[in-house]
């Protein structure tokens, strides 16, 4: 599968399904050659700023905002040809989701408050100073914001004013 096709098959889906499809893509882009947690971590972090509304209502806006995930930073070309990794990632992103749709305090964390994460191989982002919350294989997880569950309705467009 080509990910410029995953992408629009996303874009014509219902929900919840191309939010788990935009999921299961970027955790294994960003993760398929992590461990099962470091994968779950990944997820978490996407999870966490869908919930804060700071870069969109839905997890394909969050993963597609400019620059954030794998899928608006490697080639439309990129091809997902590991299908091993792309059922891992697929049962990761469900499982995930399942757990976050828990109440806050049910929920199990692995990587609690990181906003960001960086692989070490590839990014060294302004941010690379914030508070660590803990290193999973070659991935670095860091708070960098806290983050919190949108309040009310409008909170992505007052968030977007403010990120600006």
């Amino acid at each position: 599968m080509q990910l410029s096709w995953i992408l629009w098959l996303a874009s014509i889906l219902p929900q919840p399904a191309a939010d788990s499809l935009c999921l299961s893509t970027t955790v294994y882009l960003e993760a398929r050659n992590q461990s099962e947690r470091g994968q779950k971590a990944v997820a978490e972090v996407a999870l966490r700023r869908q919930d804060s509304g700071l870069w969109g209502e839905s997890m394909c806006e969050v993963v597609t905002a400019r620059k954030q995930f794998a899928p608006t930073i490697v080639s439309p070309r990129t091809r997902l040809n590991n299908v091993e990794a792309w059922s891992q990632a697929v049962t990761i992103a469900l499982d995930a989701e399942r757990n976050w749709s828990l109440p806050p305090g049910q929920r199990t964390e692995i990587v609690p408050g990181a906003s960001h994460f960086m692989a070490h191989a590839i990014a060294s982002p302004s941010w690379r100073n914030a508070y660590q919350v803990a290193q999973i294989g070659d991935h670095t997880f860091l708070r960098v914001q806290r983050l919190t569950p949108r309040q009310r309705a409008g909170a992505s467009a007052t968030a977007a004013a403010a990120k600006g």
